[in-house]
C-alpha cells in the first residue's frame, strides 16, 4: 500500500494545510491504525481490516478525481500500487512480493525518467519546464539572446538524471523497508500489523528524504534558469 515516491510538480497552487492533513489522515494514518489495531479475529479479522484499509486511499483517489475532474498518472500509480498490495494480502502470497512491488513502482518511474534523459525531450520538461508553470516563450527568448540555449539543455538533462536518482533512492528504500518490517506470511494478523507499521515508517524514512531530494532538483533548475537568462525567478513564472 505504501508508495513513497517523490511528489510530482503541478501548476496548481499548493494544497491548503487542512486538505493536506486530511489526505494524510485518510491515506496513511487511518489505514495504518486499522491494520495494526483491527486485524484481530475478535474485531474485523485480517481480511476485513485489509479491505477497509485499502479502501481508504482508493476512496480518496476517486474523490479527488471527481472533484478536480482529472485523474493524474501519479494518482493512477498509487491506485495500482494499492490494488497490488491488496492482491498480495488476499492471495496470501510470499511477503517478498510485497517488497518487490514496493520497489517496482518508483523504480519503473525512475527508469522512464532515465531513458528520457537520453532523448531530445527529457521528462523534466513536463514536470517543471512547461507552459503551465513557466513563461516558456520569454525564457527561450532570453536564452537565445544570451546564447545560452545549449547550456540550458544540458542543465535540463542533468536535472533529469538527478530526478531519476531520487526515484532510484525511493525504490531502494522501499524494498529495504518492506524486507525489514514485513516478515510474517500474508493473510495473517501479524502481516497486517507489519504492513501498517511499514506505511507509517515510509513517511519519515522515504517520503520526506525523497521530497527534499526533489526540492534540491527544483532549486538546481531554478538557479540554472536564473543564471542563464539573467531573469529573476518570478519573471520566469507564468502569470496567472
Amino acid at each position: 500500500m505504501s508508495n513513497a515516491t517523490p511528489p510530482s510538480s503541478s501548476a496548481s497552487a499548493s494544497p491548503h494545510p487542512a486538505n493536506t492533513f486530511t489526505e494524510l489522515l485518510v491515506t496513511l494514518l487511518a489505514p495504518s491504525l486499522v491494520l495494526m489495531q483491527l486485524s484481530g479475529p475478535e474485531r474485523l479479522g485480517t481480511m476485513g481490516a485489509l479491505l477497509l484499509a485499502l479502501s481508504m486511499p482508493l476512496f480518496w483517489a476517486l474523490r479527488t478525481a471527481v472533484r478536480e475532474r482529472r485523474f493524474s498518472w501519479m494518482a493512477g500509480l498509487g491506485v495500482l500500487s494499492t490494488l497490488m498490495t491488496g492482491g498480495i494480502g488476499l492471495l496470501a502470497l510470499d511477503a517478498q512480493w510485497l517488497a518487490v512491488k514496493e520497489a517496482a513502482v518508483p523504480g519503473l518511474i525512475g527508469l522512464v525518467v532515465l531513458i528520457s534523459a537520453m532523448t531530445r525531450k527529457p521528462l523534466i520538461r513536463l514536470l517543471v519546464f512547461n507552459p503551465q508553470i513557466m513563461d516558456v516563450p520569454r525564457i527561450e527568448t532570453a536564452l537565445a539572446v544570451r546564447g545560452a540555449t545549449a547550456a540550458f539543455e544540458r542543465c535540463l538533462r542533468l536535472g533529469t538524471w538527478m530526478l531519476a536518482g531520487s526515484f532510484a533512492f525511493s525504490s531502494t528504500m522501499n524494498y529495504a523497508l518492506a524486507r525489514w518490517v514485513v516478515q510474517s506470511p500474508a493473510g495473517t494478523e501479524a502481516f497486517n500489523a507489519e504492513l501498517g507499521r511499514m506505511n507509517l515508517l515510509s513517511w519519515p524514512v522515504i517520503a520526506i528524504p525523497s521530497t527534499l531530494m526533489m526540492m534540491g532538483v527544483l532549486f538546481y533548475l531554478a538557479r540554472g534558469i536564473k543564471q542563464l537568462t539573467g531573469m529573476k525567478l518570478e519573471e520566469c513564472l507564468r502569470q496567472q
